[in-house]
């Protein structure tokens, strides 16, 4: 009995309990779609590979297990090497599938041809090229292993055009099992010990929980040792609800200061990268105590020398804490000083919130709007977020209650992620949690970047919210009137500001051109009626563009995540 290349790599993705693959086809790779869903894996037509290799990563994020991104040779695998390059800084297994040109027709000039394997390693875990039809098995099965053991990341396996069709005997080829579930590594006892007793002489302990803790599904043992030992946590943007966000141990609305402040921080699976501001003075203490659990050792002593390390898989760790803690008894004050000043912060911070929030003068600021969006949405929605002032403003005001429930520009503040997250999030939610809902909020500049993957989700009929923040540009635009007025006395490309987009650009009519429903919204009510309209019909795509003020921004030095120059 003979079988395929493409039935080989569907077969051995299938055994390795892979659900969902997502890509473009053409040359070569068509058959290998054909194949994948005849066993039962779900294949998404998506409308660029850039797109495409965003959803599969996400994929990988939200179930653990890769999902699979299925490209054309040459120009088709360079269109994912954003989305192989985001997944491997965010630490997501992903596998790429990419066709390359037949082997008899390399260095000839063949349609395509590109040094796919050699290029795949600086974005990959592994970069490989099966040397035969017999191997493709156990090839698949090392890049699955390889994606998700460890520090989880992408792997790339290249497949020569005349593959996909070749025929071999079953009898030859080296079938492989499902490979095993990462193995789980602990501490070692001193170290956990060391590091309880650092916590436990803190005066100003801080505890940051990273998205290394949502990938661990760490949410209960981190929970348990925060009300066990009363320590104020803060979230990175993406291990929002880990701990939900209205815990009343939850100091985000007081993160410069509680960064700048603290004696002893602890690391959950998050890394002293830009986004924390590398763990330096002046955002920290010249002498604070760090504490990293990481599973990667070469991310361990990044910028600071730590104080105590704790190398290996973070909901185990957190355990072994919470057992050295169960020993001793110990509990951070809640009355005292710190906690004082970590209160009388969020306090301030928070009224001047709804003061913005309340504003009633026409166009409508960022703040108005997430105040009406987060009054209107589901609490248990997952939220996809991405754009410059939209996503640092939306983090701030919409709460996340869930753990892995907020998607956005990540480490490598990747534009362009929103819609294929939203379309991952969508498949795995109506496998898994079919009552919640995607809603997916986008600037308007960031909604350019994949706006044709609306077409993807109306076709696989994916009830997802996108609600698209439009100030007609990137940070701020013109009105209507200024562009009208700069278009009289120039050349658009010579005077427009490199910021602006179109004035009162109509998106929602992308979403009504492919059958989804799409709300034009210029005031509070206009909003209010869009939400709850959308809210209520969990079967229909739709777009609520909502025109706010060109010239809004955000609170000057609101939560000092970002300064302009990394946006």
């Amino acid at each position: 009995e003979v079988v395929s290349g493409a039935q080989l790599i569907a077969q051995a993705l299938r055994a390795q309990n892979i659900e969902y693959m997502f890509g473009i086809v053409g040359i070569p790779v068509t058959e290998i779609a054909i194949a994948a869903q005849a066993v039962g894996i779900k294949y998404v037509g998506m409308r660029n590979e850039q797109a495409a290799c965003y959803a599969a990563s996400a994929v990988g994020y939200l179930t653990g297990r890769p999902g699979v991104c299925l490209v054309v040779s040459g120009p088709g695998f360079l269109h994912i090497l954003g989305g192989m390059a985001n997944a491997t800084i965010n630490c997501w297994p992903l596998i790429v599938i990419g066709g390359s040109s037949d082997r008899n027709q390399e260095t000839m000039g063949a349609f395509q041809e590109f040094p796919q394997v050699e290029a795949g390693r600086l974005y990959n875990k592994l970069s490989v090229r099966p040397s035969s039809l017999e191997v493709i098995p156990a090839v698949i099965e090392k890049a699955v292993r390889t994606s998700m053991y460890g520090r989880p990341g992408s792997c790339y396996i290249d497949i020569p055009g005349d593959f996909v069709n070749l025929q071999v005997n079953k009898s030859s080829v080296k079938y492989t099992k499902c490979c095993l579930p990462p193995p789980i590594s602990m501490a070692e006892h001193s170290a956990v010990s060391k590091a309880a007793s650092v916590i436990a002489l803190s005066k100003q302990p801080l505890l940051i929980i990273g998205k290394g803790a949502a990938y661990s599904h760490a949410e209960n043992n981190i929970r348990k040792l925060v009300d066990l030992c009363g320590l104020p946590f803060l979230p990175t943007p993406m291990a929002k609800g880990v701990v939900p966000d209205n815990h009343p141990n939850c100091v985000a609305a007081a993160r410069s200061m509680a960064l700048q402040h603290a004696d002893v921080i602890i690391l959950l699976g998050a890394r002293l990268n830009w986004i924390l501001h590398f763990g330096l003075p002046p955002r920290y203490q010249q002498d604070v105590k760090v504490i990293q659990i990481d599973i990667c050792a070469e991310e361990l002593g990044n910028n600071v020398r730590p104080a105590a390390t704790l190398l290996g898989d973070l909901n185990t760790v957190t355990e072994q804490l919470l057992e050295e803690f169960k020993k001793r008894s110990w509990k951070y004050p809640s009355d005292s000083e710190w906690w004082q000043k970590l209160r009388g912060k969020i306090k301030n911070n928070e009224e001047s919130l709804k003061g913005l929030a309340s504003q009633k003068s026409l166009p409508m600021n960022y703040y108005t709007v997430f105040h009406h969006i987060r009054q209107l949405i589901p609490k248990d929605c997952i939220l996809v977020s991405e754009g410059a002032n939209t996503m640092d403003i939306g983090r701030t005001m919409l709460p996340n209650f869930y753990p892995r429930q907020r998607l956005d520009a990540g480490t490598f503040g990747t534009m362009g992620v929103g819609l294929g997250f939203a379309i991952a999030a969508a498949m795995v939610a109506r496998d898994r949690t079919p009552e919640r809902r995607v809603v997916c909020i986008e600037g308007d500049s960031a909604f350019g970047f994949s706006g044709m993957e609306v077409e993807t989700i109306c076709r696989y009929n994916l009830p997802i919210l996108i609600i698209v923040i439009n100030n007609n540009g990137i940070y701020t635009g013109l009105d209507a009137n200024s562009w009208e007025a700069m278009l009289k006395s120039a050349d658009p490309a010579t005077r427009a500001p490199p910021v602006s987009l179109l004035p009162n650009a109509h998106y929602e009519k992308i979403m009504s051109a492919f059958g989804g429903k799409g709300y034009f919204v210029e005031t509070p009510e206009e909003l209010q009626n869009a939400l709850q309209a959308t809210v209520a019909d969990k079967q229909t795509p739709s777009l609520i563009n909502v025109m706010i003020d060109p010239q809004s921004e955000r609170k000057k030095q609101e939560f000092p995540w970002l300064t302009r120059s990394n946006m």
